[in-house]
């Protein structure tokens, strides 16, 4: 039985481990402006991440010192956070199935449409009370002001390749027909009936269309990315951890088994 408790201790070292990439896809979200302002996955990936090392620490003190009970909560726990886990990879699949960015006339950038997204993605930026919150954090950045150091001449910033924030929340839509006269400054709308966002646009470096579902939509498009990413990762981990899952199991049956065998052979039985 020592042997299968010494397996069940290395496996559960190598489960502590799998909960690292997980925190730190977390902590990663949490860095990204656009994760930060909106808030929505970060803390649960964390809080999912830091669980795995706790009940992994339990699973490796049980079968270090030989605590069967404590090795029976840990099977138990670790089979509802792989779960868990595989709800939230299938959960963001599904969430960021929907969207991708259009080709414009002599544009080398794309431009985003609110209505490409998922339901589940687009309301949680509709609500007036929730995108006030994340335009204010959006609008506090530099991302904007970048634009105007990095593009003087109006060639050289339509063949920019930006970033879907920049594309959306910097600039008005390219259908409006607006002149160039610098990356976050446009004048004479030719099409204002084009989109409701021609009317939102405001050469106010405060505003610009930060209001613009334009900009909602760079928004989502940023995050379908960055969970994408995400997502790759936790799904890795999710299949090392249902392997290292399985090994504890059949290593638990093993000790059970020698246990029963040895108390046999002592006639406890």
């Amino acid at each position: 039985m020592a042997l299968s408790n010494n397996v069940i201790a290395a496996i559960n070292f190598v489960a502590m481990l799998l909960s690292i990439p997980i925190i730190g896809a977390g902590i990663w979200l949490a860095t990204e402006p656009d994760n930060s302002c909106v808030k929505i996955l970060q803390w649960p990936v964390i809080i999912l991440g830091i669980l795995f090392l706790v009940v992994a620490i339990a699973g490796f003190v049980g079968a270090f010192w030989r605590i069967p009970w404590l090795l029976v909560s840990y099977l138990i726990a670790m089979l509802i956070l792989i779960v868990l886990l595989a709800c939230l990879v299938v959960f963001i699949y599904m969430v960021t199935m929907r969207g991708s960015g259009h080709l414009e006339p002599s544009r080398s950038y794309l431009e985003y449409h609110l209505d490409d997204y998922s339901g589940w993605l687009r309301r949680r930026v509709r609500a007036p009370f929730k995108w006030d919150r994340i335009r204010a954090c959006l609008s506090s950045t530099n991302m904007c002001a970048e634009l105007n150091q990095s593009y003087r001449m109006a060639q050289d910033f339509f063949n920019a390749h930006l970033n879907p924030l920049q594309s959306g929340c910097c600039k008005p839509p390219t259908q409006c027909g607006y002149t160039f006269v610098n990356p976050t400054y446009w004048i004479s709308p030719i099409n204002n009936a084009a989109d409701m966002d021609c009317l939102q646009w405001n050469n106010d470096q405060t505003q610009l269309c930060f209001n613009c579902d334009s900009c909602k939509a760079g928004l989502l498009a940023n995050l379908k990315s960055e969970w994408r990413r995400t997502d790759i990762i936790l799904l890795i981990t999710l299949v090392a951890l249902i392997s290292v899952y399985l090994i504890g199991c059949c290593a638990f049956r093993n000790a059970k088994t020698e246990d029963l065998f040895r108390k046999y052979k002592q006639g406890y039985t």
